[in-house]
């Protein structure tokens, strides 16, 4: 008797191989993190470039920083500048800004698909336009565009076989969506000293979070808004394109102008979802009185600026916008004033540290942009 050929099933493992790049591509990646580091600063980021290329040998004899540079010159990454005094100096141009966030989108947004963690989960699925790939029994009432027809005929013939074809309401499957509402956000970043104090670089990875945010909404969710500004002994509106050059201050800390221009800002968008993203150390030193002086005290946590601070979370309660604030510091009387923040606008506030701060912001944004509506 002939037997035939058993299929073997299984898995097959591989050396992995690093995929090609070229030596413009590779040393392009490091280059565009320089950047970021340095604030813009094109002959720093190349300062920077060449020690680490002696150390971790980036180049070859066939391919050299100078000639880096000159690819940089010709696909248009930088441009040359004139000084006032007449000096000529290198500058990036708006598609190294574009490049930049889009590598912060890509390391921030890529960690969560892999991670799959999130802090917040909504309990509520329904009727909507954004699937989410989960699967459930088909309910009287549901949209017929709604049905999995893959997952239908599947079920059809597990249930009744191959050979007399039927499909019943029973085999039917409807994939579960999620309705998508516009969202306006005002991102806040604190650019006061403490961001760089005891040798801790916070400034960096708040713009870095900064820059994949407003790549996320102006690529996938262009009917969001994203404002962001910056807050010091004041607080001022920047554009997207401002944020690589963006550098902390010898400045206080005045979270309540902040908060101001983020609630003004908010009472000019049409949209009903608004919502305040606050990233700071979360110590308010500083505040402007009504004839123009500024009152400071550089202990922080002042009671008369604090209370000013609550006052601005309630008022923002008030008109719906919840701020959640993700704090960069851990210092447990900072950690308490947070607290009492957040509860005075039944906010939400994160500790996070440094690490993780961009997973967070981003699956905090999916989740508060996403209305959930409870199916019949």
């Amino acid at each position: 008797m002939k037997y035939d050929k058993p299929i073997r099933k299984g898995f097959v493992f591989k050396k992995y191989e690093t995929p090609y790049q070229s030596p413009f591509d590779r040393i392009f990646e490091v280059f565009k993190e320089l950047i970021t580091h340095t604030s813009g600063d094109f002959d720093e980021a190349i300062d920077w470039l060449r020690e680490l290329d002696k150390e971790y040998k980036l180049t070859t004899d066939d391919y050299t920083i100078d000639d880096f540079i000159e690819d940089l010159k010709k696909k248009g990454y930088i441009r040359e500048t004139i000084d006032p005094d007449g000096h000529g100096s290198m500058a990036i141009t708006a598609k190294t800004e574009r490049a930049i966030r889009q590598q912060a989108l890509d390391h921030i947004f890529g960690k969560i698909k892999r991670s799959g963690q999130g802090n917040h989960k909504s309990k509520s699925i329904g009727i909507g336009d954004e699937h989410t790939g989960d699967f459930r029994n088909y309910q009287f009432g549901d949209a017929l565009d709604k049905v999995s027809m893959t997952e239908s005929l599947k079920n059809a013939q597990i249930n009744h076989g191959i050979g007399d074809f039927n499909l019943s309401e029973e085999d039917l499957v409807v994939e579960e969506t999620l309705h998508k509402s516009q969202m306006s956000t005002v991102l806040m970043i604190d650019i006061s000293h403490s961001m760089i104090l005891y040798e801790e670089d916070r400034i960096t990875p708040a713009k870095r979070v900064a820059m994949a945010l407003a790549e996320l909404i102006t690529t996938r969710y262009p009917k969001d808004t994203l404002d962001i500004l910056v807050f010091g002994n004041d607080a001022w509106q920047i554009e997207i394109k401002d944020l690589p050059y963006l550098k902390v201050g010898p400045y206080h800390t005045n979270t309540v102008a902040g908060l101001q221009l983020a609630m003004d800002l908010l009472r000019r968008k049409r949209n009903t979802n608004k919502q305040i993203f606050m990233i700071t150390d979360g110590k308010p030193s500083c505040l402007r009185l009504p004839d123009g002086q500024y009152y400071k005290n550089s202990n922080g946590l002042d009671k008369h600026i604090v209370n000013k601070c609550y006052a601005m979370a309630q008022q923002a309660r008030r008109l719906h916008i919840p701020i959640t604030t993700f704090m960069i510091a851990q210092d447990s009387y900072l950690m308490q004033f947070v607290r009492e923040f957040t509860y005075a606008n039944q906010g939400k506030a994160f500790y996070t540290g440094l690490k993780g701060l961009g997973e967070m912001i981003f699956e905090d944004y999916e989740t508060n942009r996403k209305k959930r509506i409870r199916g019949s």
